[in-house]
């Protein structure tokens, strides 16, 4: 019976318009993720602030896209 309602609710799914299947996808997706973190968004706050203290402060420089995606290609290709 499972079977069944499941592949009824995929036909159903796949009816949907690209972004009303997509906001679905979301939705199962993070269903899957458990409950949320309450700490994150703190956590990842302080995370951001101490980025950018150390960038005014000089410990810390910002790289250029290409010199990131050329790293990022040479250790892929080390891999």
């Amino acid at each position: 019976m499972a079977g069944k309602v499941l592949g009824e609710i995929r036909e159903d799914a796949l009816s949907l318009s690209l972004g009303d299947r997509a906001e679905l996808a979301r939705d199962l997706i993070a269903s899957l993720d458990g409950p949320p973190d309450v700490d994150a968004q703190t956590e990842w706050d302080k995370e951001i602030c101490r980025r950018i203290n150390k960038l005014r402060s000089g410990q810390a420089t910002l790289l250029e896209p290409e010199e990131v995606l050329s790293g990022i290609r040479a250790r892929l290709k080390r891999a």
